[in-house]
């Protein structure tokens, strides 16, 4: 099974957190879907013997474009792939966006997950990231999409500038309210060349505190788990039989083929990334050629990557496939470098699978760049 990813690099406005690829000028939105289209036919040989269970829409702001271009999207697809029965459609939706009418439409297009950037519930938060919607859109969307879609996902950032414990819990009491069964949450990171690195730079904002953001992923944890949330992996929390299928796929390694400018791809053995740059991909598509390039990931590659997504989540990273697949080097390699962590109760061994504890999660990243090697070819 694989998964198609399709960036939509258009926004309304740009959040201050954001370095994601997205234009604010909406100019070359018929083209760039009719481009988007293109590259969905071109590539299709990639995946002549896959069968596609996910199509995911991520940006930049899907619910920016029309639900006619989203479905000119997903039929074109569908008649270029063999896609599964029942395959997950998330689109990623910002709060303004999402009117009844738009959620109606939505809901008979075959979009069968949400994912809402509600980020928070407090209007000084919102203002602070230079968020499109207000809190009034974001309780309001959520009420009426509810009542449409079974399967929605909402965001929410913690580690926000002065934020309190009691204030973050508020955020996660109110999400609580809404019965989502799928919760992704991120800490706030400062991205060079962000406006927020700007103005923490001028002090206009103050520094992001490291060990209040531990806090809230601690609360945020425990909160959720509490109300039947399975913490599948890192950032991502969700109810039994509601855990994204399409991340899903990139923590455990499955194929994916990524459609838009910037848009990475993956096949098992090669990594590739389009263009991040729409004029010049616009040109390339008009020219019938995918602007991409590749590279061959070498074995060492390919271990240090499993580390990483294997750590990130509660499917851990398996000493048998270690062995198998890379060699009794690398497992002897990995046996040292997680000694200390095992001794320091942050990661252990169960059922010869190695996992974070508890207190190791939110040191997860950290402890898996600790675990790469460089080469041992």
């Amino acid at each position: 099974m694989s998964g198609i990813y399709i960036h939509i690099p258009f926004c309304k406005q740009a959040c201050h957190y954001c370095d994601f690829h997205f234009s604010t000028s909406l100019k070359k939105k018929d083209e760039m879907v009719l481009a988007l289209a293109k590259e969905i036919a071109l590539r299709k040989d990639e995946f002549k013997d896959e069968v596609v269970e996910t199509i995911y829409f991520g940006g930049g702001t899907p619910s920016i474009l029309q639900t006619s271009d989203l479905r000119l999207l997903i039929d074109t697809v569908f008649q270029n792939y063999k896609v599964a029965d029942n395959p997950e459609i998330t689109v990623e939706a910002n709060p303004d966006d999402l009117t009844e009418t738009r959620i109606t439409e939505l809901a008979n297009n075959q979009i069968n997950r949400l994912s809402i950037g509600i980020q928070s519930f407090f209007e000084d938060d919102l203002k602070l990231m230079n968020r499109a919607h207000n809190v009034a859109e974001a309780k309001k969307c959520l009420e009426i999409a509810t009542k449409y879609f079974d399967n929605i996902t909402i965001d929410l950032i913690y580690g926000m500038p002065n934020m309190s414990n009691e204030k973050w819990l508020q955020n996660i009491e109110t999400a609580l309210s809404y019965n989502i069964p799928h919760i992704s949450s991120y800490a706030l990171t400062v991205e060079p060349k962000t406006a927020l690195h700007k103005f923490i730079k001028q002090g206009v904002i103050p520094q992001l505190d490291d060990e209040l953001a531990q806090e809230h992923f601690n609360l945020l944890v425990d909160k959720l788990e509490e109300n039947g949330f399975i913490h599948y992996e890192l950032s991502n929390f969700g109810k039994e039989n509601y855990f994204s299928k399409n991340n899903s796929s990139y923590w455990l390694g499955k194929k994916y083929i990524g459609i838009g400018p910037s848009a990475h791809s993956y096949d098992g053995e090669k990594r590739g990334w389009n263009v991040s740059n729409n004029s010049l991909y616009l040109k390339s598509l008009a020219e019938n050629k995918v602007p991409i390039e590749t590279e061959t990931l070498t074995k060492t590659d390919r271990y240090n990557e499993y580390i990483m997504t294997g750590l990130r989540t509660i499917w851990g990273v398996s000493l048998d496939r270690i062995e198998t697949e890379f060699g009794p080097k690398y497992l002897d390699y990995l046996n040292q470098q997680s000694a200390k962590y095992i001794e320091d109760h942050l990661l252990f061994v169960d059922d010869n699978i190695l996992r974070t504890t508890k207190s190791g999660k939110f040191l997860g990243d950290g402890i898996a760049s600790d675990l790469f090697l460089l080469n041992l070819e």
